[in-house]
């Protein structure tokens, strides 16, 4: 008997973001190649996280190009499911529509897997409505918490809905682990705080930096890190801010870092501080890699964060765009070392008990083996 067959259209990187590592992820997964017959089409139209959701000429050419590749996989291959990751709102939902109306025209079962939201704000629109009545139409949905179901619950019954959390690859053992645990609690450095995220707005660095000038109005020693891509800003007018804050020598910016490069920093760091208000955000992978790494989490309860964080035991959530409980938060775990220790050595346990990648690629490999045989 012939292995089940599935088509994936997920996105990959370029560019480096949390969807796009996720489907790298499942790309290169062994079980789901080993159990399926796989064929893999990235949809991906932008080169750059700043390039997401902006039109232009080549991004039609290209989704053209996109269709045509779509059907001919389709007939060609003969997949028994079509696995694809849609947007949530924006233009790129019109194109999301004439593609999985294609997929059904083709008779072929779709689930869609969505790892950003924004379907409740934007469905007020009379177009986006019609648009997300197509897309949701006889399929069936992955989200990666239940936090999240109230963004398509208009659309979608919850008897058509998974929840599948996602789940990181391992960089450490647990002697590294111990090891880099050991040099933390010996150090006597400054406090150092992590962000590591795409360096846009939405993900709370001016809200970050505005905590920075606090805590030094304040004369608590510290530094803060920015790692991550340029989104709707840059070095220069980031520097400007650093300079203008009084932030020189105490705040650091480092641009995007891979592999090693950016482990090292979860290593070397105390706290890692995320105050997103990101309209898309749903999860934050970014809090896994953290926790993998023992550091206490300060985050907001954004999209599935609260899935990720159980507030004062493995992280602290805070209101969004509040500087001034992000200060207190910091202040906290400044002052309260065992606290911080303690925050982290439970947000190792979170992840390893509930967010490695193994657990992910097992229970994905579940819904798909569920829609392939039972329908």
């Amino acid at each position: 008997m012939r292995k089940k067959r599935v088509l994936f259209i997920m996105h990959m990187p370029p560019p480096v973001h949390g969807a796009a590592m996720v489907g790298q992820w499942i790309h290169d997964s062994k079980i789901i190649n080993e159990e399926f017959e796989t064929f893999y089409i990235n949809p991906s139209v932008s080169n750059k996280v700043s390039d997401v959701g902006r039109l232009s000429l080549l991004k039609f050419w290209l989704f053209i190009k996109l269709i045509i590749r779509i059907i001919r996989a389709i007939i060609k291959f003969k997949p028994d499911l079509c696995y694809y990751t849609p947007t949530s709102d924006g233009w790129g939902i019109y194109r999301d529509a004439l593609t999985i109306s294609i997929m059904r025209l083709l008779r072929k079962k779709v689930i869609l897997h969505f790892h950003n939201k924004g379907v409740k704000n934007f469905s007020k629109r009379q177009a986006a409505d019609i648009a997300y009545r197509i897309i949701f139409r006889n399929v069936k949905v992955i989200l990666i918490a239940e936090q999240l179901y109230d963004d398509v619950s208009k659309y979608v019954d919850k008897k058509d809905v998974y929840f599948l959390p996602n789940g990181i690859p391992p960089t450490i053992n647990d002697n590294q682990y111990d090891g880099i645990i050991t040099a933390r609690k010996a150090n006597s450095h400054k406090n150092r705080l992590l962000y590591l995220s795409n360096m846009m707005s939405e993900k709370g660095i001016w809200i970050l930096l505005d905590a920075c000038k606090l805590l030094k109005e304040n004369g608590i020693i510290f530094e803060c890190h920015f790692v991550g891509n340029w989104g709707d800003t840059n070095l220069e007018n980031f520097d400007n801010e650093i300079k203008e804050k009084d932030l020189d020598g105490i705040v650091y910016v480092h641009g995007p870092q891979y592999g090693e490069n950016k482990n090292s920093f979860f290593k070397d760091s105390d706290i890692f501080v995320f105050p997103t208000y990101y309209h898309g955000e749903t999860f934050g992978l970014v809090l896994l890699e953290a926790m993998e790494y023992g550091l206490p989490c300060i985050s907001t309860p954004e999209g599935g964060i609260p899935s990720i964080i159980d507030n004062m035991k493995n992280g602290i959530l805070v209101e969004q765009k509040s500087v001034q409980q992000l200060y207190n938060a910091i202040c906290l775990l400044i002052d309260n070392k065992e606290l911080r220790n303690t925050m982290g050595e439970n947000g190792r346990k979170t992840y390893i008990e509930k967010f490695k990648l193994d657990k992910f690629e097992s229970n994905l490999f579940e819904i798909i083996r569920t829609l392939v045989i039972y329908g």
